[in-house]
């Protein structure tokens, strides 16, 4: 039983991982005569240069980039207590911790939606207008 777990445990994780790895890959091209040319591109069709990035766009990106990832967990967590609840057999036992294990994720959903409401809100109003 234990090592059925794990197994599927290393699955989902690897699973994620090539689900939110792309997410992460902040790659940038140095000087070359690529990005010069796009400038050169982005100038003459009116656009001006980018402006450098903020602390307050970095944090940004780092809470909405946690916030996802917190979002693929709850998923997880649905799709897992809704396979134990349906490969239970009629043991209350495993029904009731998969029913604990859906209750606890949508909480978890909850604490996520309000985290990013309190995050937008601190954003928009008082990070953008310093």
């Amino acid at each position: 039983m234990l090592k059925k777990t794990v197994k599927q445990f290393s699955f989902i994780l690897i699973l994620t991982a090539m689900l939110t790895l792309p997410f992460l890959a902040l790659a940038q091209i140095s000087n070359s005569k690529i990005t010069d040319r796009l400038k050169n591109t982005g100038t003459s069709a009116g656009f001006s240069s980018a402006d450098e990035t903020t602390l307050a766009t970095i944090i940004g990106r780092v809470v909405n980039t946690a916030l996802s990832f917190l979002g693929i967990i709850f998923i997880i967590l649905i799709i897992l207590g809704g396979y134990q609840w349906m490969t239970a057999g009629g043991n209350e036992d495993q029904v009731t911790q998969a029913k604990g294990r859906i209750k606890n994720a949508i909480i978890g959903l909850i604490v996520v939606i309000s985290a990013w409401s309190i995050w937008l809100l601190i954003d928009n109003y008082i990070l953008r207008k310093l």
